[in-house]
């Protein structure tokens, strides 16, 4: 089991002090939605990316930049169309003439890709071959081109974005692609309060200016200390127990899991679940994972890993509804 050492003690004390100085930051300008704000905080702590869901005009663009400007990272948005081109993403190499030697050369100009923090704005806009583009630069964290391999900017965060109204002209993810998010995160519409400040303050000509709170080379050392907190055999087991129940098919499988689902949660669902509940244990101000901080993360991470059949569909049965039954019963048959 890993430990904490001593000289992680003051690295700790700052990732608390900065995540309440982000939330008080990005807090000027995004009204609500803090639980969003937590997840996108979490994902970037586990090195890791995130989709989010929600319905046009909830600031997810707005978060996500208010987001960089916090973190003190560079930002690049890019809106995904069914005419985008991988080389629109990646960049491309151009010929252009030596102003010395007079010869021909190809130089490479680097697409937005290349930037700590990128939004992919409704990744289902564009065809599987653009969208394959965007994945292998965030799995490999580079691209080749011409043979050459150009590596990501560290810190490297994609934060891809799916409109769940529209599906006329779409290329949905396939489930496969969809598993390299480690979360996805839905964005609700603001309570009656919240809405009301959001209409004061964006009819207002009010400036609002955002302090950075951390640096690229904070996050990437908050990232390494996170993966260093302690997790016990029996939150291993309570974690991996969740995923295994939700396969149908296998011996483990609970009733309605056999009933309801067509394809459940993989191996990398249960790394998955212990990264991220190392990354809340320290933002809620532990040192250690506890089975809440499972809990709290097991929805984001499972919701888009497993599939349910038309029998569910047919019933009203939601992915939320049945992620709750499993982590019952995986406390269940671990507490036995």
């Amino acid at each position: 089991m890993s430990t904490i050492v001593e000289n992680d003690a003051a690295m700790i004390e700052k990732l608390r002090e900065a995540h309440q100085k982000l939330k008080k930051e990005i807090g000027k300008i995004i009204i609500g939605q803090e639980k969003v704000l937590d997840e996108l905080l979490m994902a970037i702590f586990c090195r890791s990316h995130a989709l989010l869901m929600g319905v046009p005009g909830l600031a997810k663009t707005l978060m996500v930049s208010t987001l960089a400007q916090a973190l003190d990272l560079s930002f690049k948005r890019i809106q995904f169309t069914p005419d985008l081109m991988p080389s629109d993403i990646t960049g491309s190499e151009v010929i252009q003439d030596d102003p010395v030697t007079r010869e021909r050369m190809f130089k490479f100009m680097a697409g937005p890709i290349f930037a700590n923090i990128v939004l992919a704005d409704e990744i289902n806009r564009t065809p599987p071959k653009t969208q394959a583009a965007l994945l292998e630069a965030m799995q490999e964290r580079k691209t080749s081109i011409g043979g050459v391999d150009h590596p990501m900017k560290a810190p490297f965060f994609v934060l891809a974005t799916q409109n769940p109204i529209e599906q006329e002209g779409t290329y949905p993810l396939p489930e496969a692609q969809l598993d390299r998010f480690l979360f996805l995160i839905k964005v609700d519409y603001p309570t009656d309060a919240e809405e009301e400040q959001i209409m004061r303050i964006g009819t207002s000509d009010t400036k609002t200016t955002v302090s950075p709170v951390l640096s690229g080379e904070d996050i990437i050392g908050l990232q390494q200390i996170v993966r260093r907190v302690p997790v016990s055999d029996k939150i291993f087991q309570f974690a991996k127990k969740i995923t295994r129940l939700s396969r149908p098919g296998t011996p483990e499988a609970a009733d309605f899991v056999q009933k309801w689902f067509t394809w459940g949660a993989g191996p990398r669902a249960s790394m998955n679940l212990i990264l991220a509940a190392k990354a809340h244990a320290l933002l809620r101000g532990s040192n250690h994972v506890a089975g809440d901080d499972v809990v709290a993360v097991a929805t984001p991470i499972l919701r888009h890993r497993i599939i349910l059949n038309f029998a569910a569909q047919s019933e009203g049965i939601t992915i939320d509804q049945v992620i709750k039954d499993l982590i019952k019963a995986a406390a269940k048959a671990t507490s036995t």
